[in-house]
């Protein structure tokens, strides 16, 4: 895979995120994820707890192809609370570092009435290429 993060001149980096990502590459489609686990079952109801196991399931759908978080090159959240997303950025970046490490795709955060999963607070939809 060939990966460019995109990066216009005299823009401020962003944090967490790349504005853009050129790849070439067989492409992987993860369907959203949520924060329950394998049996479809949440073990908690903790904003960052959810947000980490919905980043777990992204990872456990890649590695089926042998693709890793570094394939990643775009990922769209789909969050129920604001303020509870950034009361719990400490926890998200936690998760983040230790489920993708220091590798950030093209990202966008949505904020939405609600999910299909009456429990879930994020679901993480990704694309990958390999």
């Amino acid at each position: 895979m060939s990966r460019e993060i995109l990066q216009p001149a005299g823009w401020a980096r962003p944090r967490g995120y790349a504005n853009g990502v050129a790849a070439q590459g067989r492409q992987v489609f993860v369907a959203g994820q949520i924060g329950w686990d394998a049996e479809q079952r949440f073990a908690s109801d903790d904003f960052a707890a959810q947000v980490r196991q919905a980043l777990a399931n992204v990872v456990a759908v890649l590695a089926c192809v042998g693709a890793k978080p570094e394939h990643l090159v775009r990922m769209t959240w789909y969050v129920t609370s604001r303020d509870e997303y950034n009361a719990s950025l400490a926890g998200i970046g936690a998760a983040w570092r230790e489920l993708i490490g220091r590798h950030y795709p093209a990202m966008s955060v949505v904020i939405v009435a609600g999910l299909l999963e009456p429990r879930a607070k994020v679901e993480i939809e990704a694309t990958a290429v390999v």
